[in-house]
């Protein structure tokens, strides 16, 4: 396959799931083809194969070439924010993420990369709303989105609540209460107390278990239990939480809080767990040194927990 049909491939799989996901016109590859020279073409396809062997520094090299050639391509910037976030390079992957989301906000995958930058830092891209085209109609229907498909329901609630009135906010609506109600109708366990039984369900059994190596304070076994757990019951806030503490008290603060927010995000109804996340995620914030976000969890503390 010559050069130039793999980059009309390339090009149309941007366009193509961009409009699947609400979020791209129609333009014609071929047209959008003939403004790069096979030098760049040549230096893209070479950094798209580094990418995929994951030669992150080679491939970013690159990709900066290609860069160098058209400094106005967004395709471009996009790679380059997604090669600089898979070579653990948040802070530059950003910049690169936000110049792509600006030139064409209506894009679902450069926002997409964006949330995923910011999340990789411990912070929502509403915290960079200023820099971005945030109210752009379609750019919050795409976030509104990519929170529902990462299971952030109420945060896709937050977004939607924002919005005018439309079929598409009344359907992802239906979808995210329809999604709640599945939750809620899954019993919310607290943390057991042991007992003596050997016939405990196989969500009670995890329970124990991991109940059991919190008490024990034995943290490396608590992260592969929860894991464990997860895999059978993957909407459970309180295997998040075990998951959380046990990177936490590792030392492994940064993954820990993903772990932490996400069982927020299943959590339901469970004021002493969810004061047991915020003083966990206090924790980790604190160590990491971002007291604002530290201060933020200990002021959701309930009293009376």
């Amino acid at each position: 396959m010559n050069i130039r049909v793999k980059y009309i491939i390339y090009i149309l799989g941007i366009f193509i799931f961009s409009q699947l996901n609400y979020a791209q016109e129609e333009e014609s590859a071929e047209v959008f083809l003939e403004d790069y020279t096979d030098e760049f073409q040549e230096a893209f396809f070479e950094a798209l194969k580094q990418k995929g062997i994951e030669n992150y520094d080679r491939a970013i090299n690159l990709f900066l070439e290609c860069k160098r050639l058209d400094s106005t391509s967004n395709v471009v910037d996009f790679e380059l924010a997604n090669a600089y976030l898979a070579n653990k390079q948040p802070i530059i992957a950003l910049q690169y993420g936000i110049d792509a989301l600006n030139s064409m906000p209506e894009n679902y995958w450069y926002l997409n990369v964006v949330v995923e930058i910011m999340e990789k830092q411990g912070n929502s891209i509403e915290s960079i709303k200023d820099q971005i085209a945030f109210d752009n109609e379609k750019l919050r229907e795409n976030l509104a989105v990519i929170y529902f498909q990462k299971r952030k329901f109420q945060e896709s609630l937050h977004i939607l609540n924002e919005m005018k009135d439309s079929s598409f906010k009344n359907s992802l609506s239906l979808k995210i209460e329809d999604s709640l109600n599945r939750i809620k109708n899954v019993d919310e366990i607290k943390q057991p107390t042991l007992v003596e039984t050997t016939d405990l369900s196989p969500l009670l059994q995890y329970k124990k278990e991991i109940g059991e190596l919190i008490r024990n304070k034995n943290y490396s076994s608590l992260v592969s239990k929860a894991e464990e757990a997860l895999e059978e019951f993957p909407s459970q806030p309180y295997f998040y939480f075990a998951k959380g503490m046990g990177l936490n008290r590792s030392g492994k603060q940064k993954e820990a809080t993903g772990e932490l927010e996400t069982a927020l995000d299943f959590l339901i109804d469970d004021n002493e767990l969810g004061n047991d996340i915020y003083k966990e995620l206090a924790n980790a914030y604190t160590t990491l040194g971002n007291s604002s976000k530290a201060n933020m969890y200990l002021s959701k503390i309930k009293s009376g927990s």
